[in-house]
This record gives structure tokens, C-alpha cells and sequence, in this order.
């Protein structure tokens, strides 16, 4: 299925914080695609890396955002300092899209048992993945509310508290940021010129993700043999187009307080992977993830939840 309609943000300025890579630096170019102006904020440049040390920049992703048909604005902004923060909110300006993305946490998480884990490293996740939007949501939605048609979305993992991350902490994080996209609808009642949700993507093909699995985007297939579920894996433009096409819809505020997956709003808006394909994670688990957590035996066609 192809998209219904390409979404029009020509004329909306955007924030995307924590848009080195990841689903971050495929939302800000998709948010660019659809025409907006995007300030990429995150704190890896090319003179100088944040400590997740990967080799991905802010430039990269705007220039990226240019060559996608928007326009990208590179602001290196350190989440965990307001004053930073303050500087990146002064440089915007008029601000439509708030897209709170900020993690920080690739390098710190420990699977298993939380009291067998280093401590510092849990508490520096925390800080990372919480601090930084909480900082970003008081500094940056003041400007959103004086937007005409606001929009502000929470990036976490999950839909629900279902899934089980076998982390406390990360578990604590996204969840905690899932609750903040359901607070601020709350908060933002007296604004109806904004809406405020939260949104999650599915098995995502992200760069470290590829990597973790000594695979690219190539051949990622490849990975399927050692984790089958991976066969539902989706890029990180999935979810980003999907948040360009909610940005769009004028009727968005019905989903406000939400959490929308990328599964959810393909179905809402029909749009498709960089690959034409429409993974849906959600059927997927629904279908065969739970059952054989039950001890079920599935044989399912994962083509068929494309």
C-alpha cells in the first residue's frame, strides 16, 4: 500500500532533540521531507563526540534534512544542561514540532539483574533518558504554545507496559517517558492549539542495532536466522514518517495523551518502510510473540505481517 497523502509541513519549524542517529535522525529528516524547517539537536559534532562515542554528527543529520527537501539547523545542546537548553530555545524561535527523542543510553545498559549492575552507569541512563526531557519539555513547550496548530511527542520504547526489557532502569526510563506524553495532554488541557502524545517504534534497524547484529541495512536479513522475530524489524524512517503524517493531520488531537506506535499509524495513514514494506510489529506480537512466550508453538509467515 502506498501513502495515502504526503504530508505538507512547509512553513513549520521543528526540534528534534537526541537527532545524531537513530529514530531521531530519521524523524528529523522525515519531519524535512514533508518541507520543515528542523533544528537537530544532540551533542556529537564533527569537532567534537558525545560519550557514546560513535562517529554520527548533528551536521551529518542536517545535511541530510537538505538533501530530503527541508532544511536542517545543527545546534549542539547537552539535554542534562539547562543553560544549553536555553541557548537552543533562543535560536528557534517560533517552535510547531517538539519531538523530545533524547536517550543517551546505548552504552550503559546492563542486561539481567539490577543489583548486580554497576550503579553509576544505571544512574547516568536515568539522568540521560528522563533528566533530558524533563529539562527539554520545561525549556522548549513554552515556545510550542504560542504555535497555532502545536505539536509535542514523547519517543519511547513500547506501548504499553507489556513488554518486559529485562532492565530496570531502561524499563523505569520508558516507560516514564511514555507517562510524560499522557501527563502533558493532561497539563496542556487549556491549549487546544496543542497536542501532546507519546510514540514508539517496533523492532527498530537502527545503526547500533545492525551492528549488534553484524548486519547492515543490506542484509539485515541475515540476522533473522539467530533472531527470528527480527524478520519485523523496521527502519528508523518507519516511525518517522509516521510522525510527519501526524504532524500534518489537522485532526490530530484525538490522539492526544496517546501512545501511537509505528504500527498504529501506518495503519491510520497507510505509509510504507523506506523498503514499501508496512511491518507490523503489533499483530506480529499479538499473533506469534505471546503465544510462544506461553509456551505455544506458532508458525507464522512473518511476509505476511509486512
Amino acid at each position: 500500500m502506498s501513502s495515502r497523502s504526503e504530508p505538507d509541513l512547509r512553513g513549520k519549524v521543528a526540534v528534534v532533540t537526541g537527532a545524531t542517529r537513530g529514530a531521531g535522525r530519521a524523524i528529523a529528516i522525515e519531519l524535512g521531507a514533508a518541507g520543515a524547517t528542523v533544528f537537530v539537536a544532540g551533542r556529537t559534532t564533527r569537532e567534537q563526540q558525545s560519550e557514546i562515542g560513535r562517529s554520527e554528527t548533528i551536521e551529518d543529520t542536517a545535511d541530510l534534512v537538505d538533501a530530503a527537501g527541508g532544511k536542517g539547523i545543527a545546534v549542539r545542546c547537552d539535554l542534562t544542561d539547562p543553560s544549553d537548553v536555553d541557548a537552543l530555545a533562543a535560536r528557534i524561535g517560533k517552535l510547531d514540532i517538539f519531538v523530545d527523542n533524547a536517550w543517551g543510553g546505548e552504552n550503559l545498559v546492563e542486561w539481567g539483574k539490577f543489583w548486580e549492575h554497576d550503579l553509576d552507569r544505571q544512574l547516568r541512563m536515568w539522568r540521560n533518558g528522563v533528566e533530558t526531557h524533563l529539562v527539554a519539555i520545561h525549556k522548549l513547550v513554552p515556545l510550542v504554545l504560542q504555535s497555532d496548530a502545536g505539536l509535542v511527542v514523547e519517543v519511547t520504547d513500547g506501548e504499553d507496559g507489556e513488554a518486559y526489557f529485562v532492565n530496570l532502569p531502561y524499563d523505569a526510563v520508558k516507560n516514564t517517558v511514555r507517562r510524560f506524553g499522557e501527563v502533558l495532554a493532561k497539563d496542556l488541557k487549556d491549549h487546544p492549539n496543542v497536542t501532546a502524545l507519546a510514540v514508539t517504534p517496533g523492532f527498530l534497524r537502527s545503526e547500533q542495532m545492525l551492528e549488534g547484529f553484524g548486519v547492515t541495512e543490506a542484509n539485515w536479513r541475515d540476522a533473522i536466522k539467530d533472531v527470528p522475530d527480527y524478520a519485523l524489524s523496521e527502519t528508523p524512517h518507519y516511525l518517522g514518517r509516521g510522525i510527519a503524517h501526524l504532524a500534518a493531520d489537522e485532526n490530530r488531537a484525538r490522539f492526544s495523551g496517546q501512545c501511537l506506535s509505528s504500527w498504529k499509524l501506518k495503519r491510520e495513514y497507510g505509509f510504507t518502510d523506506l523498503d514499501g514494506s508496512q511491518p507490523d510489529w503489533g499483530h506480529w506480537w499479538d499473533d506469534v510473540v505471546k503465544p510462544r512466550m506461553a509456551g505455544q508453538a506458532v508458525d507464522a509467515d512473518p511476509e505476511k505481517y509486512r
